[in-house]
C-alpha cells in the first residue's frame, strides 16, 4: 500500500505541472481574445480578420496582467497535505513559486517548466528507488500501458509511438473534432515526454540509464522522421509543436552535459591536488575528466546509440571543444613559464599521444580531424614565451658554470680524481643541461632551427672556455699540469657530442665548435709537450752527429729513457687523451729525428758510411716505436718512414734510386723536392748530374701518382736552405 501511495503522490506532481500548463495556455488565448477586441476598436482596422490583427501585433502591445490562479492555491492546499512522498527523495512541489505571480502568462507559463525541470532529478530519482522497490515485491509484467505508464517505465520509444498515434488522429484525419483542450492536452503530453527525452539525456553517463537510452534515442529518430514528414504541410495545418527538433536538443543538450561535467570534475579523483599551482591543477583535472569520460563513451554509450550519430566522434569534438576553449582562456591570461610550459606539454604531449593515442580510443577517434587544442597565435605567443625564456636561461646557467668552474682554478683547487684519473665535472653538466634543453625545445615546439639555434650557446661558452684557459697558462700556477689534464677529458666528451650526427648542429655550428675545440686541445697538448721537448732538446742535438755515427746506440737509448720518464707523467689522464697525446708526441719525436737529419751535418762519403746509417735508422727507428707501442700509441703508419729513407741512402745504383724516391713520394704526398735533395745530399758521392736527373724524374712522375691518403708528415719537417 506504501508503495501505491507513493507512485500516486508522483503522477499527482506530474499532473499538478500538465494542469498549470493547459490553464496557463487558456488563459492565454483568452487573453489574445481580450486583445482581438481591442484591435477591432482601433480605427482603420476594424474590417479586417481580429486574429490576423491580433497575430500581426501581438508582438508590439504589452500583455495585461493575469488574476491569480485561483485553482493553483486550491490545488496546493490538496497536495501540501498529503505526506512526504519518501525518505529518500523527499519529493516537494512548491506551488508558492506558480501562486500570485503577477507576470504575463508566457513567463509564468516559463517559470513552471523551469520549475518542473529543477523537479525532473527527484521525480526520477524517486521513480528507481521506486521501481527497485517494487522489483522486490512482484515480477514485472509487460502490459500494453497508456503513455503516462510507458514514461513511468521509461519506455520512451513506446510513448513516442502513442504520441504520434494520437497526432495523426488529431491533424491526420477530418473526422475526429480537434478541440482546444485535446490540442492542449496532446501539446502538453509532447512537452512532458521531451522532458523525459532530455533527462534520459542528461543522464546519459549514468551507468544504470542504458536501456532508458537506448529508447530515448530512438524516440529522437523518429521524432526526426515525424519532423520531416511535418516539413511538407503547410504551416498552418501542422501540430504548434512542429518540428520537436529533438536531434537539435540532442546536440544542444550534449554540449552541456560535457562542459559541466569537464567543469565540475573530481580534483581528488583525478589526483591533481599534488601540482605546484592552480592552472596545472585544472588543466591535468580537465584533460583526465576527458580521457575518463571518452573511455566511458567508447565502452558504454557506443553501443546504446545507432551509428547515424557518430556518438564516438560527437563527443571527442565536444570534449575537445570544451577543452580548447578553456586553454585558450587560460593562454591569453597573463602565465608564468611554468604554467605556459604545462599548456605546451598537454598540448603537444599528454594531450595527442597519452589521450588521443589511448589504445581503446584511438580506433574509434580520428584525432587528425579534430583540430588543434589552440590557435595559431595562442600557440605562437606561448612558444615565443617559451622559447625567450629557455634561451636565456642557458646563457646564464652556461655562463655560471663556467664561472663555477675558473674559480676553482683560480683558487688553487684540484680537480676531482675519478677511477684514477682527472677529471671535472663542467662537460657533463654543460653537455646534460644543453642536450636536455635541444630535445625540449624540438619536442616541445616542433621546430628544428629553434633548437639548433640554443647550440649556438655552446659555442659561445667554448670560446669563453679557451679564453679562460689561456689566461690560467699566464699564471703559471702550480695547479695548471692538473687541470689541463682534466680539461683534456672535458675537451674530449664535448668533441664526441659534437661529432655524433644524431645532435641538432646546423653545419656552421658544429664546424665552429669542433674547429674550437681542436684549439683548446693544441693549447693543452702545447703546455705538456713543450715541457717533455725543453727536456729532450740536449739529447736531439747529438742524432746524426759525428758522436751518433760513431756510437748511436747510447745516444739513441739516452734519448729513450728521458722519453719514457717524461711520458709517465701522462698516467692520469684518461686513455683516450693519453692516446691522443703519446700519438701527437710521436709524431714530433720522428718529425724531429728526419729534421735533424735532414741538417746535413753528418756526410757519408761511401757505399760502406751510406749503408751503415741505413742500418742506424732502421734500428733507431725500431727502439722509438718501440717505446711508443709500449706506452700505448697506434700511429703505426709512422714506423714505416725511416726505413723508407734509410733505403735511399743505401741504393746506389740510380735508376733504383729514382724508383724508390718516386714510391716514397706516392707514399708521402707531402715531401717536396727540397726533402728529397736535402736526403740525398747526405750521399756526397752523388753529382749533381745525378740529383738533377732524380729531381727531374720526380718532377715528371708525381702528377701520374695514384697517392693515398695518408697523414701529413714531411709538411711538419722544416728544411731551412734551398737545394740546386
Amino acid at each position: 500500500m506504501k508503495a501505491e501511495r507513493e507512485a500516486e503522490q508522483t503522477w499527482v506532481a506530474f499532473s499538478c505541472i500538465k494542469y498549470c500548463i493547459m490553464l496557463l495556455r487558456r488563459v492565454r488565448k483568452d487573453e489574445d481574445l481580450e486583445i482581438c477586441e481591442e484591435i477591432r476598436s482601433d480605427d482603420g482596422i476594424a474590417d479586417e480578420d481580429p486574429k490576423a490583427q491580433c497575430q500581426e501585433k501581438n508582438h508590439k502591445l504589452k500583455i495585461p496582467q493575469t488574476n491569480q490562479l485561483k485553482n493553483f492555491t486550491k490545488l496546493k492546499k490538496n497536495f501540501k497535505s498529503e505526506d512526504a512522498l519518501s525518505p529518500e527523495t523527499h519529493l516537494v512541489v512548491d506551488l508558492d513559486a506558480f501562486e500570485g505571480i503577477g507576470d504575463t502568462p508566457g513567463d509564468l507559463e516559463e517559470k513552471i517548466q523551469t520549475h518542473a525541470i529543477k523537479m525532473k532529478m527527484k521525480i526520477l530519482d524517486f521513480m528507481k528507488w521506486q521501481k527497485n522497490s517494487k522489483s522486490h515485491e512482484t515480477p514485472s509484467v509487460d502490459l500494453d500501458l497508456d503513455f503516462n505508464g510507458n514514461l513511468e517505465q521509461n519506455r520512451l520509444d513506446k510513448a513516442q509511438q502513442q504520441l504520434v498515434k494520437a497526432e495523426e488522429r488529431l491533424f491526420g484525419s477530418n473526422e475526429v473534432a480537434r478541440t482546444e483542450e485535446v490540442e492542449d492536452k496532446l501539446q502538453t503530453d509532447y512537452e512532458i515526454f521531451i522532458l523525459r527525452l532530455k533527462m534520459a539525456i542528461h543522464d546519459s553517463f549514468n551507468e544504470d540509464n542504458p536501456e532508458t537510452l537506448k529508447s530515448a534515442l530512438t524516440s529522437i529518430l523518429r521524432e526526426e522522421e515525424q519532423d520531416r514528414r511535418w516539413a511538407e504541410v503547410a504551416v498552418d495545418q501542422r501540430p504548434i509543436w512542429r518540428p520537436t527538433e529533438c536531434r537539435k536538443m540532442h546536440d544542444s543538450l550534449l554540449q552541456k552535459v560535457v562542459e559541466k561535467r569537464m567543469k565540475t570534475a573530481d580534483k581528488q579523483e583525478n589526483k591533481v591536488d599534488k601540482l605546484s599551482t592552480s592552472l596545472k591543477r585544472e588543466v591535468c583535472q580537465m584533460g583526465k575528466q576527458l580521457q575518463k569520460d571518452l573511455l566511458r563513451v567508447v565502452r558504454n554509450l557506443k553501443e546504446c546509440y545507432p551509428p547515424d550519430f557518430d556518438i564516438c566522434r560527437t563527443y571527442a569534438q565536444l570534449y575537445h571543444q570544451t577543452f580548447s576553449t578553456r586553454l585558450q582562456e587560460l593562454a591569453r591570461s597573463s602565465v608564468d613559464f611554468e604554467d605556459c610550459l604545462y599548456i605546451l606539454s598537454w598540448i603537444v604531449n599528454y594531450y595527442p599521444k597519452d589521450v588521443l593515442k589511448h589504445k581503446e580510443l584511438e580506433e574509434h577517434i580520428n584525432s587528425s580531424s579534430i583540430g588543434p587544442l589552440l590557435p595559431e597565435e595562442d600557440l605562437k605567443r606561448l612558444e615565443d614565451q617559451y622559447f625567450a625564456y629557455k634561451e636565456n636561461e642557458i646563457r646564464k646557467w652556461l655562463s655560471n658554470a663556467l664561472e663555477t668552474e675558473v674559480k676553482k682554478w683560480s683558487d688553487g683547487f684540484d680537480p676531482e680524481i675519478m677511477d684514477g684519473y682527472y677529471f671535472s665535472n663542467l662537460a657533463v653538466d654543460v653537455l646534460q643541461l644543453i642536450d636536455a634543453t635541444v630535445r625540449e625545445v624540438n619536442t616541445l615546439l616542433g621546430c628544428e632551427s629553434k633548437a639548433r639555434s640554443l647550440l649556438c650557446q655552446l659555442h659561445s661558452f667554448l670560446l669563453s672556455y679557451m679564453a679562460s684557459l689561456e689566461e690560467l697558462l699566464k699564471r703559471k700556477q702550480e695547479n695548471i699540469p692538473k687541470t689541463l689534464s682534466a680539461s683534456l677529458n672535458n675537451i674530449y666528451l664535448f668533441r664526441d657530442y659534437g661529432q655524433r650526427p644524431e645532435h641538432l648542429f646546423s653545419e656552421d655550428t658544429r664546424k665552429a665548435c669542433l674547429s674550437t675545440l681542436a684549439d683548446l686541445k693544441k693549447i693543452c697538448h702545447k703546455y705538456f709537450l713543450s715541457l717533455i721537448h725543453t727536456d729532450l732538446k740536449p739529447l736531439y742535438r747529438k742524432l746524426w752527429t759525428q758522436s751518433w755515427f760513431a756510437g748511436h746506440c747510447e745516444v739513441v737509448e739516452e734519448l729513450m729513457k728521458a722519453l719514457e720518464n717524461n711520458i709517465d707523467q701522462f698516467k692520469e689522464l684518461k686513455p683516450v687523451c693519453r692516446e691522443e697525446l703519446l700519438a701527437e708526441l710521436h709524431v714530433e719525436v720522428m718529425v724531429e729525428y728526419v729534421r735533424r737529419m735532414m741538417k746535413r751535418k753528418l756526410k757519408l762519403k761511401n757505399k760502406e758510411q751510406q749503408e751503415a746509417a741505413a742500418e742506424f735508422i732502421c734500428h733507431d727507428n725500431s727502439q722509438i716505436c718501440s717505446v711508443f707501442a709500449k706506452v700505448g700509441s697506434k700511429e703505426e703508419w709512422l714506423c714505416q718512414i725511416l726505413p723508407k729513407l734509410s733505403e735511399i741512402l743505401k741504393l746506389q745504383d740510380l735508376g733504383s734510386l729514382q724508383i724508390e724516391i718516386v714510391i716514397l713520394a706516392r707514399d708521402y704526398p707531402d715531401i717536396s723536392e727540397q726533402h728529397v735533395l736535402a736526403v740525398l745530399n747526405l750521399k756526397t758521392n752523388l753529382s749533381s748530374s745525378d740529383l738533377r736527373k732524380i729531381k727531374g724524374c720526380l718532377s715528371e712522375n708525381r702528377g701520374a701518382l695514384d697517392t693515398e691518403s695518408f697523414p701529413s708528415f714531411f709538411s711538419k719537417v722544416l728544411v731551412k736552405r734551398k737545394i740546386i
